[in-house]
């Protein structure tokens, strides 16, 4: 046992290489080691991510909804794919019908829109030229019930009509600043969307180098951990054989202790055995020599009573043989010497050294974890090549020319459109602020109207309240006749820019259409080959790399590199795996010396085993044992002697009685109690002896076969532990290589070397384009043509409800039945009594 951290090195050893040669296998027991824990890896990718646009959710959806429906129904054509081939390839040879057909819809938007600024200046200047001579407004005739009647529903649609052009010139001034406050955004977003695609490529061997670099973070998480691994091996196996090593060192130490009682108790009874068959042969002589003299003296005639001391004299003779019990002098020759080892102290040292198991397997393994240091420290030579191999992009230089051509050129016409667009934003809000005061002046002039109509009792109420709610409802109409041309252009021209961007681009880009457009060879002219412009590989189409690009495809599936590049070949760890392996391979297990019985204590034992200690006839030794020393009690005998001495007649006789009886009592002290103790420590030994050799010599073969089993077992049970630690220990390492290969994998084709900004600034683009621009500008010209088309019965009804808010005087006498005269408007004169 002093020698098994000698052998943990090459267990260990042999363990790893296992576990290595076996990377798929499982751990039974992983509970010492525990997982890996989380490593954090740095982002290597620069920002080049767009971040993506979207429209948050308002309450203008519903609106924007209600004018594409209207667009879908103005334009009921697809997209025009052979105009649009015959606009880019050639723009003379397009024909105006063919454009007029596919914009039937807008050709008849356009119709309606010059009748209306045909018609409605025209009716204005025929109403200023009758207001100018004063035929306008028709006769009233004399307050009576059917008027009132008359003059409630005119003011009623006169509000509802102002009501409803207030909702429509309030969604006007929303979505007009709308568009006002997404333009500046949405055009700072076209150069930083250029941008972040010039350098898509050029920046990724750099990035790649750096995500090589952190390999770097596993590898010193490993070279930390294999500092501890081989003591936390040590321990492992210690706790794990601990309580089969403790048990047989204890049945050990038990053993040694009962082998040295029972060797002492058979010397004892050797010696014991001697000195009885000595004491035995004085005895018996003394006995003899007693015996005939009483037998003499108690035989005379004169003796009296002395026939039952003659018989107690008679049997005066040895009672126990111990010259008839087995001998143990071969047994004793066997064990001669034995003990020779101190079970006690081997013991104590084997157990020390198995609990110090935990810290010598650092010392034993050092040259091992150094071993595996110098393995671990390699880097793989797949991540060596990693940048280095990517391969270059032909359309690289190409690609960023186009684009930073197109971000520079388009810098100046974006600053003209935002331009512009403040132009068209002022405008809006001026013609938003006429249609307002229209709005203003309808609900004045029927305010101002409806008061002077309740004030029936002062006539001079009646009449300025009434004349000003007319004047003021003339006011309105004067605005709405002089700005509706305005009004009419503006909703126009927006109308059929915003329109034919949202059928034209945003409905076919939605779709699809567009990209199957481009896709079509023959659509775009050969300057324009956005397949050749982006690189892409020969069998993908735009689509399709939209498609993939959207699902993060890396740029090596869908770009037109030139070497194939397989991101796993340079990630492969096999061989990696397979250095750390080799450095095990010549590491062989030797258990041969791992011993927990020390060679003395193994000979003391074989000697006790083959001793015959349990063969010894014991209840021969019992049998005389249970024998007396002297048949006669010798005490007794000396007593009824010096009881027989006094009733003698024969003085003579009494004292020889009398000295008989000291001497036999000298006898019994000197020769008998001697005897009798020595009996006594025989018995002893004897029963000691009896009750322990058979099973001693059980438990000696038990012990001997235990410790051959595990000179056997314990090597094999170690293997186990070792290969079981070393497999967690391996599982739980390439853990940390699997975080840092997953990450790999998930930087490059995320973040690094993927195409997902080009879908990105793709959908941006829609979503500037379509979503923040096209749908608030046509919602804004869908809320100003509202507007404009409610003006018409505005004009309407305030013209007509205008003449019942001035005078109307009921004549004094009731039986007349004249007529009022005419009145014209605003200028109405009151009838005469």
């Amino acid at each position: 046992m002093a020698r098994t951290p000698g052998l943990l090195g090459p267990l260990l050893g042999l363990g790893l290489m296992l576990a290595l040669s076996l990377p798929g296998a499982q751990a039974a027991d992983c509970g010492s080691l525990g997982p890996a824990v989380s490593l954090t890896f740095a982002p290597a990718a620069r920002d080049r991510w767009l971040a993506p646009r979207t429209r948050a959710p308002g309450p203008l959806d519903h609106l924007y909804g209600t004018v594409r429906r209207f667009l879908s129904i103005v334009q009921l054509n697809p997209f025009p794919t052979e105009l649009v081939r015959a606009l880019l390839s050639e723009p003379a040879s397009v024909k105006v019908d063919e454009v007029v057909r596919y914009e039937a819809g807008y050709v008849v938007c356009a119709v309606i829109a010059g009748l209306c600024l045909l018609v409605v200046p025209t009716a204005g200047l025929c109403f200023c030229c009758c207001r100018g001579h004063r035929p306008c407004g028709g006769p009233v005739k004399t307050e009576h019930k059917e008027l009132a009647c008359e003059r409630g529903t005119l003011m009623t649609f006169l509000l509802l009509t102002t009501l409803v052009l207030l909702i429509g010139v309030v969604c006007a001034f929303v979505t007009n600043q709308r568009v006002h406050e997404q333009m500046g955004p949405s055009a700072e977003a076209v150069p930083e969307t250029l941008l972040s695609l010039r350098d898509l490529v050029s920046d990724i061997p750099q990035e790649l180098q750096a995500v090589a670099q952190q390999f770097s973070l596993p590898q010193n998480r490993v070279l930390e951990e294999l500092d501890g691994v081989a003591k936390s091996i040590g321990s492992t196996i210690h706790s794990q054989l601990r309580s089969t090593v403790h048990g047989m060192l204890a049945s050990l130490l038990s053993l040694g202790q009962a082998l040295q009682v029972s060797v002492d108790h058979l010397r004892a009874l050797n010696a014991t055995l001697v000195e009885l068959q000595e004491g035995q042969q004085d005895l018996d002589r003394a006995v003899l020599v007693h015996r005939e003299r009483l037998q003499d003296l108690l035989q005379e005639p004169s003796c009296q009573g002395c026939a039952e001391a003659l018989s107690q004299a008679r049997g005066l003779e040895l009672g126990a043989d111990f010259s008839q019990v087995p001998h143990v002098d071969d047994v004793l020759h066997r064990l001669k010497g034995i003990p020779e080892a101190n079970f006690s102290s081997m013991v104590q040292e084997e157990n020390s050294t198995f609990n110090s198991l935990p810290q010598l397997a650092p010392l034993q393994l050092a040259d091992v974890v150094k071993e595996l240091k110098k393995a671990v420290a390699q880097q793989p030579g797949g991540l060596k090549t990693l940048a280095k191999a990517f391969p270059n992009w032909e359309a690289a230089s190409r690609w960023s020319q186009a684009l930073e051509k197109l971000e520079n050129s388009s810098r100046p016409y974006l600053k003209e459109v935002q331009r512009y667009e403040k132009y068209r934003w002022i405008v809006g809000c001026a013609l938003c602020s006429v249609v307002l005061l229209v709005v203003v002046c309808n609900l004045v002039g029927l305010n101002l109207g409806i008061w002077g109509l309740s004030a029936w009792q002062d006539r001079s109420h009646l009449e300025a309240k009434g004349r000003t709610g007319a004047r003021i409802l003339m006011v309105g109409v004067g605005l709405s006749f002089f700005f509706a041309a305005p009004l009419i252009l503006l909703v126009f021209s927006t109308f059929l820019v915003g329109g034919n961007v949202q059928t034209l681009v945003c409905r076919s880009w939605e779709s699809g259409e567009l990209y199957e457009f481009v896709d079509t060879p023959g659509n775009l002219p050969s300057s324009m080959n956005l397949s050749h412009l982006l690189g892409l590989k020969k069998n993908i189409s735009i689509l399709l790399a939209y498609q993939q690009c959207r699902e993060r495809a890396p740029l090596w599936k869908v770009l037109q590199l030139n070497d194939s590049y397989d991101l796993d070949t340079y990630l492969d760890m096999s061989q990696y795996v397979a250095d750390l392996k080799e450095k095990f391979q010549n590491f062989k297990v030797d258990m041969k010396n791992l011993d927990l019985l020390s060679p003395a204590g193994l000979q003391d034992l074989k000697a006790l085993q083959s001793s015959g200690l349990g063969n010894i006839h014991y209840p021969g030794f019992l049998i005389q044992i249970q024998k007396p020393v002297v048949n006669t009690s010798v005490e007794k005998l000396a007593h009824d002697l010096e009881e027989l001495a006094h009733s003698q007649g024969s003085s003579v006789l009494g004292t020889q009685l009398q000295e008989e009886a000291h001497g036999l009592r000298n006898l019994y002290q000197e020769k008998v109690l001697p005897q009798q103790s020595l009996v006594a420590k025989l018995n002893s030994s004897v029963r000691a002896l009896a009750f322990s050799a058979p099973n001693l010599q059980l438990e000696t073969s038990a012990v001997l076969d235990r410790v051959s089993y595990l000179k056997e077992e314990l090597p094999a049970r170690a293997t186990g532990i070792l290969r079981n630690e070393s497999r967690c220990f391996l599982t739980r390492e390439m853990g940390y290589f699997s975080q840092y290969l997953a990450w790999v994998r998930e930087e490059v084709t995320q973040h690094i070397a993927t195409c997902q900004p080009l879908a990105g600034a793709l959908d941006n683009g829609r979503v500037i384009l379509c979503d923040m621009m096209a749908d608030p500008w046509n919602a804004f010209w869908f809320c100003l043509a509202w507007c404009t088309f409610f003006l018409v019965p505005s004009i309407i009804f305030a013209i007509k409800t205008s003449k019942y808010f001035h005078p109307i005087w009921k004549r004094l006498s009731s039986s007349s039945s004249e007529e009022t005269q005419l009145f014209h408007i605003p200028r109405v004169t009151s009838l005469k009594l």
